[in-house]
């Protein structure tokens, strides 16, 4: 799998005048070799791949590293490695770097290890690495959502009056783990009360009360790939307006769900969700993109925003997570991972969207 996406990324490099790519960015190197260590160095050139790391991945990285050959950098420092690998910095070569992800003085330090090399932003050649999913990829992402849905299910039984919003992070982390993810796809949002307007308010000391909003935004790995859900409930009794933004955003997320499809714009979806919520007179309240893509790691694309110029193709997954928030008062986010087919979407969380009244 790893040489066919090397081998495809080559294609794109010679269509775009480029002798090859140096790729920094450890999640792009996860995506294309297999390596999941955290310090990594992949070079494609026109006749193959090299990978560098250091001592202390000697072992590891021959193990998972599969299309490019494994090299320890002497001393540890990747990109004075680079001088060892021969035959790829020939004068007036033309090299690709991810600009995005690479520092200025990762720059100016490739310019003096390769100084006959000419470097270019290759960010449009990375621009939808991943994006559209393979059968696996598919699998592993069911399966992680799978595995968020059963642990917020589990800890639902804890929430009440007098526990800390870490406690809730935890024990969600925990039930994740317990379930089959190797790790948090990303810090976990638990926010209570006023803190549910914080669209990323990660779980602080904050003891949960009666009549709070609370917003659970969480994810699982599974097989490096990861879900993204957001479900809010409130504690006790909701109130009438609690009942009216709640509704609200539930209307706008089931309708951008109904709009995902093949062939639709971002933005269209983007436009569907923001639309309801501005009819009902809190537009000034929604000041987020609807939904990004996931994969091997958390926003990938496509993403759907008003600015987004991307079109939705089959196999894509994206995340449909409109919201309302109130500084001082609180807020309501719903989130599922939305899988892209020419029939429309297919959600695949199953955890409840009613508002749950614990």
């Amino acid at each position: 799998m790893s040489a066919k996406r090397i081998n495809a990324l080559r294609k794109k490099l010679r269509e775009s005048n480029l002798d090859g790519l140096i790729v920094t960015h450890l999640d792009f190197i996860r995506y294309l070799t297999g390596f999941s260590g955290s310090a990594g160095l992949l070079v494609i050139g026109s006749n193959g791949a090299e990978f560098l790391t250091d001592f202390r991945y000697k072992d590891q990285s021959r193990k998972e590293v599969a299309g490019a050959r494994v090299h320890i950098a002497r001393g540890g420092d990747l990109l004075e490695g680079l001088k060892d690998l021969k035959g790829l910095a020939d004068r007036n070569t033309r090299y690709g770097i991810d600009a995005a992800h690479l520092t200025l003085a990762q720059h100016t330090r490739l310019r003096k290890v390769w100084p006959g090399v000419l470097l270019a932003n290759a960010e449009d050649v990375l621009a939808d690495l991943g994006w559209v999913k393979e059968p696996e990829e598919l699998a592993a992402i069911r399966k992680a959502a799978a595995v968020s849905d059963t642990a917020f299910e589990r800890v639902l039984s804890l929430v009440a009056p007098g526990i800390r919003e870490r406690e809730l992070a935890a024990e969600l982390e925990y039930q994740m783990m317990m379930l089959g993810s190797s790790k948090p796809a990303f810090e976990t949002i638990v926010a209570s009360g006023w803190r549910a307007a914080l669209p990323h308010g990660a779980a602080s000391d904050k003891k949960i009360e009666k009549g709070d909003f609370i917003t659970f935004d969480f994810g699982a790995t599974i097989d490096g790939y990861v879900s993204d859900i957001t479900r809010t409930v409130v504690v006790g009794k909701a109130s009438p307006r609690q009942r009216k933004i709640y509704d609200i955003v539930l209307r706008a997320q089931l309708a951008g769900i109904r709009k995902v499809r093949a062939g639709v714009a971002g933005k269209a979806v983007d436009n569907v969700c923001r639309g309801i919520i501005k009819r009902a007179g809190y537009d000034k309240h929604f000041g987020h993109g609807t939904g990004h893509g996931i994969g091997y790691y958390v926003h990938v694309g496509p993403r759907l925003s008003p600015l987004s110029n991307d079109i939705l193709q089959p196999n894509n997954v994206v995340t449909v997570e409109p919201g309302i928030y109130i500084s001082g008062w609180g807020g309501v986010r719903i989130e599922d991972d939305v899988v892209v087919t020419r029939g429309g979407g297919k959600v695949l969380n199953r955890a409840p969207k009613n508002l749950l009244e614990l």
